[in-house]
């Protein structure tokens, strides 16, 4: 199925008896692989692994933005590893450094369900899913909006919230997408006339995905911040921003990830069963524009990344910059401490 190159096919494969946790978190800047985030008192710190250090290869090859989504199909779904081998260099080094470093392993109950495992696999210590906020006065609301696995009435909350606030931020980085309804819902509220998200290309005729007005839209300026990790829904929201120039997209271009696909669960065996499943490619989304965003991603309006110097001394030039496009001063190093890394409980 990995032959097929396709974002949304793939195995989902039987579950294991024990949660495997690595104790720190890399991603796409550019073109260089990070180390964003290194959880403490894991093996990972003890050994030196800090935030902001290039990851130079892992076990012996190279991340890139076109292998990066299979490193994390192998290490959390397919063949998880009790140790890793990384060659990083730091940003105050001038020679990389090799180190070695172990999983914590822990064995829980055999029968899971397996949507879930591979789910929580894929994303460890993303699934700390909970929205955060920031505001300034009645000047600007940045809302941190982790998924889109959200009902409609989460999204009417907070967008009535915004109501309150002259402008919104809204940070879709390592938002990995969720729910259409969710999508459509949110896109309801920011514009006051209904408008096409996309067609569907499919071997059979489908309906487009459509964006109803409803409610009392938010009419301020909006900037929306989008990474390599923002996938899916999050990209086709960014790219309606764009393309109605509803607001600005500012980071780094995302991980153009963007089909429609359909979920097929399987099982082998009597008496003892293995659970195991597809996810099934059914439909590309084309846009407004003519073109889909599978591989190609939406590259943002202004491209800022931050660089390993920022990761290791915890700023974040883009919320930064985002604040200034709304007339808010907001330093890097405050707009860094903002939204510390969570970590979820094993």
């Amino acid at each position: 199925m990995l032959e097929l190159d396709d974002s949304h096919t793939f195995l989902m494969p039987p579950p294991r008896a024990a949660s495997v946790e690595y104790g720190w978190q890399m991603m796409i800047i550019g073109e260089t692989a990070f180390v964003n985030a290194v959880k403490p008192k894991s093996d990972a710190e003890a050994k030196g692994l800090k935030a902001g250090d290039a990851i130079i290869s892992i076990d012996g090859y190279r991340p890139t933005r076109e292998n990066m989504w299979k490193m994390y199909y192998r290490y959390y779904a397919l063949m998880p590893a009790r140790s890793i081998r990384l060659v990083v260099k730091s940003p105050t080094e001038s020679q990389p450094r090799e180190l070695e470093v172990v999983a914590k392993i822990e064995a829980r109950k055999r029968v899971v369900d397996w949507l879930d495992i591979f789910d929580r696999a894929i994303r460890e210590g993303w699934d700390v899913y909970h929205d955060r906020f920031y505001e300034v006065g009645a000047d600007l609301m940045v809302w941190q909006m982790p998924t889109f696995v959200i009902d409609e009435d989460h999204v009417d909350a907070i967008m009535a919230r915004a109501q309150k606030f002259k402008a919104l931020i809204i940070d879709l980085r390592g938002n990995g997408g969720g729910y259409e309804k969710a999508l459509t819902r949110l896109l309801g509220l920011l514009f006051d006339h209904d408008l096409k998200i996309a067609n569907l290309k499919a071997r059979k005729e489908m309906k487009a995905i459509l964006a109803k007005t409803h409610g009392e839209t938010f009419k301020g300026p909006l900037v929306v911040l989008v990474d390599s990790d923002s996938g899916s829904a999050s990209e086709l929201f960014a790219r309606v921003i764009q393309l109605e120039k509803r607001g600005t997209v500012i980071g780094d271009r995302t991980a153009g990830a963007v089909m429609i696909a359909r979920h097929y669960g399987h099982q082998s065996g009597v008496g003892s069963v293995l659970y195991f499943g597809t996810s099934i490619t059914i439909a590309d989304l084309v846009m407004s524009d003519g073109k889909s965003l599978e591989k190609t991603g939406v590259r943002p309006d202004e491209l800022i990344l931050p660089t390993g110097a920022d990761l290791a001394a915890k700023r974040d030039p883009v919320l930064a910059h985002a604040a200034t496009l709304v007339g808010v001063k907001l330093d890097p190093e405050k707009a860094g401490s903002l939204f510390p890394k969570e970590w979820r409980k094993q």
